[in-house]
């Protein structure tokens, strides 16, 4: 039954290929699994209720046109939907849902509503007879969906993004995880999120805050004896918006009354949004119980931006900025700035401010001679096997020695140092780290840069050993 599944299901692919873009296809069909057959019954399997309501409102055209070539005019899709059961540690749990009626492939079909069994959370905090009052969003207008430009390292984020855009609270994706690198647009995501969600629902409260700030109010009103007051002004946000939620690791007090916020908001149907520098799995010193909730809904990476995306990022920026360039400059630009948004920009701003104070035109020399500059002050990003190559020749080892299981002092040191330079400066995860250096795990990872870092404010000598290893590999 399961090959007859998916021998059916392949070749409705095979058709759905032809007739949609490379990136829309990997995006929504890839995921899909085939289930079943029964009868004229094709059942597929679909990663979230999100999914579900993304291929119905978009796709349902084009899967009715490829089903009934393989099955005939009665054709009909079940949907198997698949999502990690909120409100216990249980498996995740599968929700079959029957086209709705609005789909051509089951027109007698009747949905059935995806639910999650709720206890209703008494806030503790509630003051009596407190009026909700205007809260100012702290967005920033100029961050919209217009003004980021979609490609195939973001176009999953920023789809997600829009459709809790349209429907705060009311998607599969709550919480909303954005996650990515430096400069590659999170920050401006989150901002068009809660702009969109400002233009469509007025009356909503969307708040955007830093971690860092929201750490600082916590500490103030903690020593203000204003604990209870500070929870109760979050919980009556209906769009919470945190920037880097990475910095909350190892605030243990902090942690703990984003828990019951973050509770109470999602208990109560309210849209949280997060971004962080790391996906959930790679975070470390948050407490377990925060980041299972923080995989709760969709961890959505933002990647770096290929050739066409930055093309179009810096095209998109001229036209705003009411500037006309060479595109043989725009094409250079684009083919060497390759590490981020903010740098592409960053370059533009140099160009133009180059070419009004200096009254100069925009010419290949001047952007060559700006690219230059940009690209030496950008840390090169190196690789695990070269930090453990400069290492071990700083200290007069070969690599293999550094990776052995020799307790001795001295080479206990080095693989500590080339453990804690791998996670400084590469994207690698800790396991991933320990893996390459000797197939440690994790916490041997995590203790060795809780080591260098003791060592570098005690010792000396060994201060000197960062100071030159961080030349080494920086210069």
């Amino acid at each position: 039954m399961t090959d007859t599944a998916t021998s059916v299901w392949n070749e409705c692919l095979t058709f759905i290929k032809d007739n949609i873009k490379p990136q829309a296809y990997k995006t929504w069909f890839e995921p899909i699994k085939p289930i079943k057959i029964s009868g004229d019954s094709l059942t597929i399997q679909v990663p979230s209720k999100f999914f579900y309501e993304w291929l119905e409102e978009h796709y349902i055209k084009l899967l009715r046109v490829a089903l009934v070539k393989q099955l005939g005019n009665d054709a009909k899709l079940v949907y198997d939907v698949r999502m990690e059961n909120a409100y216990s540690s249980s498996t995740p749990h599968t929700v079959k849902i029957p086209s709705a009626n609005r789909n051509p492939l089951n027109p007698q079909g009747v949905t059935v509503p995806l639910e999650i069994n709720r206890r209703e959370l008494k806030n503790p905090f509630v003051i009596p007879g407190i009026q909700k009052v205007k809260i100012e969003s702290q967005l920033n207008p100029n961050y919209n969906f217009d003004s980021f430009i979609e490609g195939d390292s973001n176009r999953l984020a920023r789809s997600a993004g829009m459709a809790v855009a349209n429907k705060p609270g009311g998607t599969s994706f709550n919480p909303l995880m954005i996650y990515g690198g430096v400069g590659l647009g999170k920050t401006h995501l989150a901002h068009a999120i809660g702009v969109e969600i400002k233009d469509k629902y007025p009356d909503k409260t969307v708040l955007y805050i830093a971690s860092e700030r929201f750490i600082q109010q916590f500490i103030e009103s903690v020593k203000s004896n204003t604990r209870n007051d500070f929870i109760h002004f979050y919980q009556m946000i209906d769009v919470l918006i945190i920037d880097d939620v990475q910095f909350l690791s190892g605030k243990t007090g902090t942690q703990d009354v984003f828990f019951h916020i973050f509770n109470h908001l999602h208990q109560n149907g309210k849209q949280v949004i997060i971004t962080s520098d790391r996906a959930p799995v790679d975070m470390q010193d948050i407490e377990q119980r925060l980041l299972s909730r923080f995989k709760w809904g969709l961890s959505a990476e933002l990647q770096v931006p290929d050739y066409e995306t930055r093309v179009s990022i810096l095209e998109n920026k001229l036209y705003r900025d009411g500037v006309e360039m060479p595109a043989e400059i725009v094409d250079y630009i684009a083919k060497n700035i390759k590490s981020n948004v903010r740098e592409l920009e960053g370059v533009l701003v140099s160009m133009i401010a180059q070419a009004s104070f200096n009254r100069k035109e925009f010419t290949l020399a001047l952007t060559k001679q700006i690219v230059d500059k940009f690209v030496k002050n950008t840390k090169r990003e190196v690789s695990i096997n070269q930090i453990q190559k400069v290492v071990s020749s700083y200290f007069d080892l070969d690599v293999a020695t550094l990776q052995s299981k020799t307790r001795k002092r001295h080479i206990v040191q080095a693989r500590q140092l080339a453990m804690f330079f791998a996670k400084r400066m590469t994207k690698a995860s800790l396991a991933s780290i320990g893996s390459q250096i000797g197939k440690r795990d994790h916490a041997t990872v995590l203790h060795a840069c809780k080591t260098v870092d003791n060592l570098t404010e005690t010792d000396k000598q060994f201060r000197k050993y960062v100071e030159d290893l961080t030349k080494k590999l920086t210069y």
